[in-house]
């Protein structure tokens, strides 16, 4: 038996839920899914997991969402409102584009693109910890293959939670993936290093010893970003991503990745090889929103939205 607990939201507008989360979900009903309207995954509050399916109600302009918590246990009042602040969170529900896009309106490029894509919201993990690990797993190889070893890792080590019959999976925890040899995580397909890396961090906060959470603290991402660089292998790269993807952090701008170039490219160099320097000095004119707008130079790419 599942107990559902109801609740509706209010997003700041503009927001366009099918959009931003279409583009996010992992494809697999047992761990996330965006189907017929309705987007589903599993989440984790107060050691609980709840599984969340949203459904837009409202427009663009007037977004509503509307939620149904699905949980093993009936919920207290405390988890509503934890899983409330959790959804905000993960899907940019309190901010608000319109300054970004003020900002960009003088950018032919970026002002075709904020039009084609209005209302797209980036989307965030629930836990640094979260990002961290995928953007670690994705190093050095495609997006098709990391997601696939992602999901296997997710299915392999997440806690389940059984609703109507169904089981679905949350990712797994610094705990779970902490009590993991090398071994047993790489039968989930990553690298022996890769796999040392993961649980290297996952051990160092189950011990107390590192707490990725605080740095939601800082509003300044460099400095996030240099914390982070001096864990054992986290570079650069994975540390921008990161905090791109857990942080809502949007002076980040991982222009190493070749995607995020290639796209850079094919909008403002005719399609040419550039540096990631060269990406660099065309995020310069973004200013603070460089990372916000390297992630709607990426989808305007991957949807071939034409200048």
């Amino acid at each position: 038996m599942a107990y559902i607990t109801h609740l509706n939201l209010n997003p700041v507008a503009p927001y366009n839920f099918d959009l931003s989360v279409g583009i996010f979900s992992w494809r697999d009903p047992q761990i996330s899914e965006y189907e017929n309207g309705k987007f589903w995954q599993v989440i984790r509050v107060n050691n609980k997991l709840i599984l969340a399916i949203i459904e837009a109600t409202g427009t663009i302009d007037e977004p509503e969402l509307s939620i149904d918590l699905n949980a093993e246990e009936k919920l207290q009042k405390k988890d509503i409102q934890s899983a409330e602040n959790t959804i905000n969170t993960i899907f940019s529900l309190d901010f608000d584009l319109k300054e970004f896009y003020k900002y960009v309106a003088s950018d032919p490029v970026m002002s075709k693109l904020t039009r084609e894509l209005r209302g797209l919201k980036s989307h965030a993990t629930s836990t640094i910890f979260e990002a961290l690990t995928s953007s670690i797993i994705e190093q050095q190889i495609s997006l098709i293959a990391s997601r696939s070893i992602e999901r296997h890792m997710i299915k392999d080590h997440g806690e389940k939670v059984k609703i109507d019959n169904k089981t679905y999976y949350a990712y797994p925890t610094p705990e779970s993936l902490s009590k993991l040899t090398s071994e047993q995580l790489r039968e989930s397909g990553l690298s022996l290093r890769k796999s040392e890396y993961i649980i290297d961090i996952a051990k160092n906060i189950t011990a107390e010893k590192l707490d990725l959470e605080l740095c939601k603290n800082y509003d300044d991402a460099s400095k996030i970003v240099d914390k982070l660089s001096q864990l054992r292998g986290v570079g650069q790269w994975t540390a921008h991503l990161t905090v791109l993807r857990s942080m809502h952090l949007h002076r980040a701008f991982p222009a190493d990745d070749l995607g995020l170039r290639r796209s850079v490219s094919h909008f403002y160099c005719d399609d040419k090889k550039i540096s990631a320097d060269d990406a660099r000095k065309i995020a310069g004119s973004w200013g603070k929103w460089r990372g916000l707008a390297g992630f709607y130079v990426i989808t305007g790419f991957l949807r071939d939205i034409k200048i």
